[in-house]
């Protein structure tokens, strides 16, 4: 009987001639490349670290019992799922075996469909351990897989399309949701282009920048340009000469600042805050956003000409709910990474954990993905990845209380406001001065909002 040459390898070791033909001839039709075995050193002789399929033995067998296949199939590859065909009295016997690192175990007699279903989860287990293997050489290869991770169609034609721009000088803009890993991308771009090896990568979150810091921020200044301008300070523009300069969140940016932008890109010369000498710069703009900049510019928000000299060639990354089949794969790349990183053990998924990761819509992207990672390898003694996506759509915290009723507005824009204040402390080193140019506000206010909010800034001074 032919078989599919891409289906599962299925090995199957059984003494009983009338047993090992019919679960042969049964999995086959069930789409299994299927191989019956009288004695097991055949089938071992198969086996490798990068076999691809699934082991399946009778535990009492003549000569070698199933529980010396286990142990000599795992030491061949310790992840190999390797299950075990038991009579009525060797359950306990099984049990053992899976405690030993068996992948399952199933009773005679058995329904043919049972099997099937056991040995899908498990062809589905060494897809994605051979996939995450093969991410981890081409990691230690430094090649693009290694940064966009996955293997749909919808990513593979985005590492296409961005290896093919790296190559280029042109400017790009980059479309994707909140989490999707826009900044990755631009990096992506900088790094397997010619820019990467001699030029830096410059990362500018516009929606981050006050209103009155930009142009300083972008062009730079020189000593006495403003109150606090003691020195001459390059800007991200002119720091990213000779490398790549991202720009996120380009829809935040002022209207005025993209008008001074637009002309330093079409002459790659810029002028620093409080001079008149033109600097040249050579730079690539790489540009993200998340909503449709065109849309921007015709309600009169966005300079239809910035639009057009950023947009000289488009990436768009899918989000994650698009690209489902690389959702199993990510997350068991993150784990791995969060249990090095944690030294935790990896903790094995669930069939029904890999249902929740599935029916999941994932509105935060690859970002949301890793975060309940990172938390699936803290978790101990907590239900798995299934309840912790349960818990957060019934708005359960951590410790298991239900979170707060949504705050009066009030309430909300205070804490809005201490955490501003805290990340420019924070930035600024507990440098008062510092903050009051940082968030454009004079002293005294800022003497009030810290003490309303019990605000100390010696809390923020560099350690000595």
């Amino acid at each position: 009987m032919k078989t599919d040459p891409l289906a599962t390898p299925v090995l199957f070791i059984d003494d009983e001639l009338a047993m090992r033909v019919s679960v042969t001839q049964w999995l086959q039709l069930a789409g299994f490349a299927a191989q019956g075995f009288e004695t097991p050193q055949p089938a071992l002789d198969l086996l490798s670290p990068d076999f691809p399929g699934v082991l399946v033995t009778d535990v009492r067998m003549p000569r070698m019992d199933g529980m010396a296949v286990l142990e000599r199939a795992l030491e061949r590859d310790a992840d190999l799922p390797v299950i075990l065909v038991t009579g009525h009295g060797d359950v306990a016997l099984a049990v053992e075996a899976m405690r030993r690192g068996a992948y399952d175990f199933i009773e005679k007699p058995f329904e043919p469909d049972n099997l099937v279903a056991v040995l899908r989860r498990a062809a589905e287990k060494r897809r994605l351990v051979l996939e995450n293997r093969g991410l981890r050489r081409r990691a230690a290869g430094g090649g693009i897989e290694a940064r966009l991770i996955g293997t749909s169609p919808a990513i593979a034609e985005l590492r296409r399309d961005l290896i093919d721009l790296a190559a280029t000088s042109a400017s790009v803009l980059i479309h994707g949701e909140t989490g999707t890993g826009k900044e990755l991308v631009a990096r992506c771009l900088h790094d397997f282009g010619p820019r990467g090896s001699k030029g830096a990568f410059v990362a500018v979150n516009c929606g981050a920048i006050p209103d009155s810091m930009a142009e300083s921020e972008l062009f730079g200044h020189e000593p006495g340009a403003f109150t606090g301008a003691t020195q001459r300070r390059a800007g991200k523009l002119e720091h990213s000469s000779g490398g790549t300069l991202f720009l996120d969140e380009i829809e935040s940016m002022p209207l005025a600042i993209q008008v001074k932008l637009l002309r330093a890109l079409q002459e790659r010369t810029i002028e620093r805050l409080g001079s008149n000498k033109q600097v040249a710069v050579d730079l690539r703009l790489v540009a993200a956003t998340k909503i449709d900049l065109l849309d921007l510019s015709e309600e009169g928000r966005f300079r239809a000409d910035l639009y057009y000299r950023l947009n000289v060639a488009e990436l768009h990354i899918p989000p994650l709910r698009a690209r489902a089949e690389d959702i199993p794969l990510l997350f068991d790349y993150f784990t791995a990474e969060f249990a090095t990183r944690h030294t935790r053990e990896p903790r094995p998924l669930e069939p029904a954990d890999l249902d929740a990761l599935l029916a999941h819509d994932w509105p935060g992207n690859v970002r949301e993905l890793r975060n309940l990672a990172e938390r699936h390898v803290l978790s101990v003694g907590r239900s798995g990845v299934a309840g912790l996506l349960r818990r957060r759509a019934l708005g359960i915290g951590a410790g298991g209380e239900a979170a707060a009723a949504p705050r009066a507005l009030a309430d909300q824009v205070d804490a809005f406001e201490k955490r501003a204040i805290e990340q420019a402390l924070e930035r600024c080193k507990g440098d008062i001065k510092a903050v009051m140019d940082l968030l454009d506000i004079p002293r005294r206010t800022l003497n009030e909002k810290m003490a309303r909010h019990g605000l100390d800034r010696m809390r923020f001074l560099p350690r000595v």
